[in-house]
C-alpha cells in the first residue's frame, strides 16, 4: 500500500514579488524558513498562489529550484506543474523532477475542457514519463471541469497517481470517491473553510492559502482531525472562518498577498490581470485580521 506524500499542513506558498515585478528570492527564502520554523508539514511552490499561471517557464522552473534548495529535505517539496498542454505539463514535472522535488501538483487541464477520458490519458501520459508521485488537483471553479468518482478510480491504480487535492466543495463526489476507491487513493482539502470536514471523511490534510499567514492555526486544526478530536479541530475551524473568509474575498492569491503585506513580510503586488484588492475589501480584510491580533 502507497504511502501519503504528506499528512497535516501544506502551505500552498506565495510568490513573492520585487518592485520590479520580479520574483523576490530574498523575500521567499525567509518566508520558507519560516514556515518550516513554524511548522509546516508540507511546501507546495508554483501552485495558484503562487501565481504560476503568469509565470514564464524559466521563472517557473527556478522558482522550483529555488524552493526545493532552500527547504533542503527539511520538509516535503510538491511542486505545481500543471498545465492544459500536456507535453508542456510533462517538461515542467521532468525539471522538477530533476531539481529534487518529492512530489508533483497537476491540475485539470483548463480551457481545453477535457472529457473524462481525455483527463485519464492525460494524467497517464504524464504518471508514465516520471518518477515522482502525482496529486491531482480538482479545482472546476477555475478549469471548467472536474473529475468523477469513477475517474478517480481508474486513476488510483497507475502507480505514480498518490491521490487528489480536491477544491470542487462536493462532499458527494468526495464520499463516492472514498467509497470507490478506499484507502489507497488520499485525499487533501483544498479549501480552507472545508478542512476538518472533508478530513471526517478521511481527508489526509489540507493544501493551505491561510497557512502562509497562520500557518500553526491549519497544522494544529489538521493535526487534531488525524488525531480524531474533531471536536476541537472544529472548534478553531468555525474559530477562523471569518478571517477565511476574508482571505478569499476576492479571487486567491489576491488578498492572502494583501494580508501578509499587512502583517509586515514583503510580498510586493500581484501580476496582470491580477490586480490590488480593492479599498472596500481590504477593510474588510484589515478589521478581520485586527480581530485576530494579525496586524503588523
Amino acid at each position: 500500500m502507497r504511502e501519503p506524500i504528506f499528512t497535516g499542513a501544506c502551505t500552498a506558498i506565495v510568490t513573492p514579488f520585487d518592485q520590479s515585478g520580479a520574483i523576490n528570492y530574498d523575500a521567499f527564502g525567509k518566508l520558507i524558513d519560516e514556515q518550516i520554523a513554524r511548522g509546516i508539514d508540507a511546501i507546495c511552490v508554483c501552485g495558484t498562489t503562487g501565481e504560476s499561471a503568469t509565470m514564464s517557464i524559466r521563472e517557473h522552473i527556478a522558482a522550483v529550484e529555488f524552493c526545493v534548495k532552500k527547504v533542503d529535505h527539511r520538509v516535503k517539496v510538491i511542486a505545481g506543474a500543471g498545465s492544459n498542454d500536456t507535453s508542456a505539463a510533462v517538461y515542467l514535472s521532468q525539471h522538477a523532477q530533476d531539481s529534487g522535488a518529492d512530489a508533483l501538483l497537476h491540475v485539470t487541464p483548463y480551457y481545453n475542457k477535457a472529457s473524462q477520458t481525455g483527463l485519464i490519458k492525460h494524467y497517464e501520459y504524464i504518471a508514465d514519463r516520471v518518477e515522482l508521485p502525482i496529486l491531482l488537483y480538482n479545482v472546476p471553479g477555475r478549469t471548467g471541469v472536474s473529475f468523477t468518482a469513477e475517474t478517480y478510480k481508474i486513476l488510483s491504480q497507475h502507480p505514480k497517481i498518490n491521490g487528489v487535492k480536491e477544491a470542487s466543495g462536493n462532499f458527494s463526489l468526495l464520499a463516492h470517491t472514498r467509497y470507490l476507491c478506499g484507502d489507497d487513493f488520499y485525499v487533501w482539502s483544498g479549501n480552507d473553510d472545508q478542512v476538518v470536514p472533508m478530513m471526517a471523511l478521511g481527508a489526509k490534510g489540507v493544501i493551505s492559502v491561510a497557512s502562509n499567514l497562520v500557518p500553526e492555526v491549519m497544522v494544529k486544526m489538521s493535526h487534531l482531525c488525524l488525531e480524531n478530536d474533531f471536536e476541537d479541530a472544529s472548534k478553531l475551524q468555525i474559530q477562523y472562518m471569518d478571517l477565511i473568509d476574508a482571505l478569499f474575498i476576492e479571487v486567491n492569491p489576491i488578498p492572502i498577498k494583501a494580508a501578509m503585506n499587512l502583517a509586515g513580510y514583503e510580498m510586493g503586488g500581484l501580476r496582470l490581470p491580477l490586480c490590488d484588492i480593492s479599498d472596500a475589501h481590504l477593510e474588510v480584510l484589515r478589521a478581520s485580521m485586527k480581530r485576530m491580533n494579525l496586524l503588523h
